[in-house]
Parts: structure tokens; sequence; C-alpha cells
């Protein structure tokens, strides 16, 4: 796989039970000096579409290095980690997440994630808060929120043929042709934004080995929940981060989802001009964001 490491990063390995997880990381070893290990930890946890890993968040996680104790995992299934070939679930995240967290930091944590796996975090939260210092969370969503069946639609239901699964991982998702159209049609507002190095950085990660069991989980819906079951419980200080123009986790969708829990859940920020992943196609505004958000933190 190519190296989408921003510069003064280096990649890193945790043993977990379903393999090794791969993560990025300032510097050239683990952290061992007082001045590194003093420097608040901060998480960043990608989405589980095809083509997701750690190299989403790279143009937003470069600029806390020097600040943060920077982790930015693939998460099992994905990027440069191992990618055994199992029907993942829910609670395979919640191992993954909870076993990061407790090898690597010292909890509680701060956790930026995006999409699913941001409603994944968002249930760990609301069962684990003593893990969670503050969530920074783009697009939450279940897929299945407020009572719509995801595994009824088209593409769950595709995605959950025997045969016809694994073609339509092949053809709509690991070559070229695909990367750019998913992106430009689903993920992103403005397709003029998409550099080469995005599509690079997805197509890379597609065509890994045994990518397809990870990301056809997330299609056909084996990880999917109603997210508003869960979210009244979140005790965790907690800010949304919106695209305006998501054809993903709709805008209208994610501010009802706050709305049920305005005491955990808030601001609730939609950035203009941008798809279900603002800090793709928008680095510096939600860089600003962030910061902001540490500040109170």
């Amino acid at each position: 796989m190519l190296n989408f490491q921003p510069l003064g990063f280096i990649q890193q390995a945790l043993a977990t039970e379903l393999g090794v997880m791969a993560y990025y990381t300032p510097g050239g070893s683990p952290w061992t000096s007082a001045a590194e290990t003093a420097r608040p930890p901060l998480v960043f946890l990608h989405s589980l579409g095809g083509g997701s890993s750690a190299f989403e968040w790279s143009k937003v996680y470069a600029a806390f290095g020097a600040t943060h104790r920077v982790i930015a995992p693939d998460l099992i299934g994905w990027g440069q980690s191992t990618h055994p070939a199992r029907a993942y679930s829910v609670d395979d995240y919640f191992y993954l997440i909870t076993h990061l967290l407790e090898s690597l930091t010292q909890p509680p944590t701060l956790v930026v994630a995006t999409s699913l796996t941001a409603g994944v975090v968002l249930r760990l939260a609301a069962l684990r808060p003593e893990l969670f210092k503050g969530l920074f969370l783009v697009s939450p969503s279940g897929n299945s929120d407020f009572g719509r069946d995801y595994k009824a639609s088209l593409p769950a239901l595709l995605a959950s043929i025997p045969g016809v699964d694994r073609l339509l991982y092949q053809v709509g998702a690991a070559n070229e042709l695909a990367v750019r159209s998913f992106l430009s049609t689903f993920l992103f507002a403005d397709p003029s934004r998409i550099t080469p190095d995005t599509v690079q950085g997805y197509l890379a990660c597609t065509q890994q080995p045994n990518a397809e069991y990870a990301a056809l989980a997330s299609l056909n819906g084996d990880i999917s929940f109603d997210l508003a079951r869960y979210i009244g419980q979140l005790q965790t200080p907690t800010t949304f981060v919106l695209g305006a123009g998501s054809r993903f986790s709709a805008p209208a969708m994610v501010k009802r989802l706050a709305s049920l829990n305005p005491n955990a859940i808030h601001p609730v920020i939609e950035i203009p001009n941008s798809g279900v992943l603002p800090h793709v196609e928008h680095p510096a505004v939600v860089m600003g964001l962030l910061r902001r958000f540490l500040a109170t933190a």
C-alpha cells in the first residue's frame, strides 16, 4: 500500500484479539519523554465505508501532532491493519475501540469520529462513559435511525446475496473508476475538490486483500442500528459537525438526533458546501472547529 502518512507521523502496531491494528502517531517511537507523555491523547477514528482508513483524517490530525498525542488507527478490516475474513459486528468495534483507548491512552480520552463509527462511539460512550472525556463527531449515524430499516434497502439486500456481494464490491468499489464515482456522487458536495491523492488513498484501501469483508458488513446492514434508541443515555460532552450537502447522514436527521439530548450534545455545527466528510472536503474549516472544541474540552 502507498504511504499516505503526513510528514512526521509513523506507523505503529497494536495487537488485538482480531488481529494487528495499525495506527499513526507523531515521531519515531512510542512516547517516552515526560513532555510527550504530558500531552493529552487525541484519537481520530475513520468511517466504515469502502476505502476508509486513517487517511480520511490525515489532513486534519497532522495539525495537532505538536500539542496532542495523536492516535489515528486503521481499524481492523481497514487500511493497513489485519483484514480477517469474518462477519463484522457492532460488538467487534466496541471491543476494538475500547482496547485501543485502554492500551494507548489513559482514559477518559478525547475522541474524534465519523459517520457510522461516530454512531458506534456514541453507543459505547453511553455504555462506558469513563472511557471518554469529550466527543467531536462528524455526521454521526446508525444507518437505521428513527425506525428506518436500512437492511430493507436495495444496497443492503444486494450486498447480502452470496456471490453478488463480492461482485458488487469489485465493480462498485475496488477500482479507480468506481472510487472516483463514489467520491463525486456520494461523499463530496463539490467534485472539483477531489484531489488525486484522495482517489489513490481510497483506492489503495479498497484493494487490500479481504478488504471486502468489513466494507460489506457496513453495506449489508450488519452494523446498522437505531442511534435514537441510545442517544439519550449519553453523558459525555459532545459536538456534532455535519455537511450541509451530505447525501448520507442527512443534516435534518443529524439535528434531530442531537435534539434528543441537548444537555450532552452542543453545539451542532453545519458546514456549508460540504458533503458527509467535511474534514476531507474542507480540512482547514474542521481544524478550526476542532481547535475550538479542544479549548473547551
